[in-house]
Parts: structure tokens; sequence; C-alpha cells
């Protein structure tokens, strides 16, 4: 509930690898085949970085669900400052930070909170890793007690 929502509050998810097959998947499903992710040829001789990449799409999906709940009081209102900043590959080891940013009452039932997912890759240790995406989930979310927020929804 919007109550429960305390701002600076931090969680790091579990990690995961991003594996050749689904990989592959993910650029079927979504008609993804550029180069960059499906040919292996390409990337190797003509790439800039010297190997397949992984769909940015598929980072920020894979990100999000690695933090994903079953909260059915929170919806999703949007994203903002979704960055790439470093690439990912196939192969590589991803886990998420989520901070609370802020909130503030927005309706007579929801609340609007901000969350930052920071994605990482590990490093070889397996507990430190560089950034490679960062967004800001806006959520609505179901007040508590809307009693308590009336005066200050957005008019």
């Amino acid at each position: 509930m919007y109550e429960d929502f305390q701002i600076g509050d931090k969680r790091r998810s579990i990690a995961r690898t991003i594996s050749e097959g689904e990989a592959m998947m993910f650029n079927a499903m979504v008609l993804d085949m550029h180069p960059y992710v499906a040919d292996q040829p390409f990337a190797e001789s003509d790439g800039n970085f010297g190997k397949r990449l992984v769909a940015g799409a598929q980072v920020f999906s894979y990100g999000l669900g690695l933090m994903a709940n079953n909260n059915v009081h929170t919806f999703s209102y949007g994203y903002d400052e979704l960055r790439f900043i470093k690439p990912v590959f196939i192969g590589d080891t991803i886990y998420t930070i989520r901070t609370h940013l802020s909130k503030r009452p927005k309706c007579e039932s929801m609340g609007l909170v901000v969350v930052s997912y920071e994605i990482f890759k590990t490093s070889g240790d397996g507990v430190s890793g560089d950034l490679v995406l960062y967004a800001e989930h806006l959520q609505t979310v179901k007040y508590r007690d809307p009693s308590q927020w009336t005066d200050q929804i957005e008019k």
C-alpha cells in the first residue's frame, strides 16, 4: 500500500545469467534481428564489441522482472530516465537494485511512487558489478486509508 513505501528503501535482487537460447528467443519474439544481437560473424568482424549483444529491451525486461512481486495494489504508470549505459553480452549475469525515490498523493484512491531500477552485470566475484541500465518506474499505488490524502491530491 502507498503508506508502506519508504523513501530511500533499497532492495537487491537475485542474479541471473542470460543464455544464448533465451536471447535468440527474445529477439525472435520481438522481431529484433539486428546484426548486433543476431549475427555472430557480423558482431565478431564488423561490430564495435567483438561479440553479440543482448537486446537492451531484454535487459530492461529482465531487470524489472528480477524485482517483480505480486503487489496487486500497484500499477505501472510509466518509465522515465531509461538509459542503456554499458553493453550486456550473451553469458553475462545481471542483478537489479531498486530504490524508492519519492512518493506523493495523486488521486482519490492512489498515490504516485517513483522507484529507480539500477541493473548491473556482475564482475568475477559475483557481488559487485558495472551499472548497465538505469530507469525510473512511476507507479500508482492504492492508499490504505484514502481519507488521509483527500486534501493533498492533484487537482
